[in-house]
């Protein structure tokens, strides 16, 4: 009889309608938010974006809104990356990964200032956090800071010295202001510290060719090709050398190659065109030309043309190779 009174008095009251629809709402959120990760998981992305999208309708929620953001921006929808992003920091001011996810997104976007200010306050709150000042030394760049560029990649590579994408940068940015020599180091330490990044190959190279060394400046392109065989920047620098070294018929051989192994490769189609004009073949350059034009309508050739020549057949008066 003591149990059957304890139990009366101890049972718990019932739920009011608004407790259980709330806890529909949050069964229902858990359900989405958790069948969005697994479809994310699985590469089921367009799916994990709707689920997602579903259980933030029901709540806001920081992890959800994560998960979010990764789903679309692996599917490319950049500006609804953003505007999640915006939410998450308005829950969350000084959460640094956001912060610096927002700095890399905006730097996408072309949103360079910001992109900048967000490094800013990510250096507030951790002056020591390498990726905020290496994502500022991006921005820098874009807005032709290169020498405020250079300092905050130098701060970075400080406080990590064996981030090998400052290093590339460094260099990168050392090689458009002139500076070879001063390029060298890096590019030498991008090698050392990523061995298998073709990357790293072909920023030395294009340092070696711009110190003369063309020798080491074509191993570098080589092993770029060697490493990643559809590497168009390697294979256009290669081919330009044997151009330049009045090499004609190794040039034209190299970019037959080229072409047989990537036949949408527009401007290897415009350097074959340049190496037959050069050795009198009109007709075959012409041919190139054409083909290199209709892989590519809005480039460096196309608008050439445009400014030139009314024609294909009097291209050769103004001379566009």
């Amino acid at each position: 009889m003591g149990h059957f009174f304890s139990s009366l008095f101890s049972s718990k009251p019932a739920s009011t309608p608004e407790e259980e629809a709330q806890k529909n709402k949050d069964k229902d959120f858990e359900m989405f938010k958790y069948d969005g990760m697994r479809a994310q998981r699985t590469g089921q992305n367009p799916f994990a974006i709707k689920c997602f999208e579903q259980a933030l309708s029901i709540k806001d929620d920081f992890e959800t809104m994560n998960y979010l953001v990764n789903s679309y921006t692996a599917a490319n929808r950049l500006e609804d990356a953003f505007a999640v992003l915006a939410r998450m920091i308005a829950l969350r001011p000084d959460d640094i990964p956001t912060l610096i996810a927002h700095a890399n997104l905006c730097f996408m976007l072309d949103k360079d200032a910001d992109a900048i200010a967000d490094c800013q306050h990510v250096l507030e709150l951790d002056e020591n956090n390498f990726l905020a000042w290496f994502i500022m030394g991006k921005a820098k760049r874009t807005t032709k800071d290169l020498l405020g560029a250079v300092a905050d990649l130098t701060k970075s590579i400080t406080i990590k010295d064996d981030f090998v994408d400052a290093f590339i940068l460094r260099a990168q940015l050392l090689l458009e202001m002139g500076q070879p020599s001063e390029a060298k180091p890096d590019a030498e330490k991008a090698v050392t510290l990523a061995p298998e990044e073709p990357a790293s190959y072909l920023l030395r190279g294009r340092v070696c060719q711009a110190l003369g060394d063309t020798e080491a400046a074509d191993a570098d392109y080589q092993k770029t090709l060697e490493l990643d065989p559809f590497n168009e920047e390697a294979s256009l620098l290669s081919g330009k050398m044997l151009i330049e070294a009045n090499k004609l018929e190794d040039a034209l051989k190299f970019f037959d190659d080229a072409i047989d192994l990537n036949p949408n490769f527009a401007k290897a189609f415009a350097e074959r065109g340049r190496i037959k004009n050069m050795m009198g073949d009109k007709d075959g350059a012409l041919t190139d030309l054409k083909k290199s034009i209709e892989l590519n309508p809005e480039g460096e050739e196309a608008k050439l043309l445009n400014g030139q020549h009314s024609n294909f057949d009097d291209m050769y008066k103004g001379g566009i190779f």
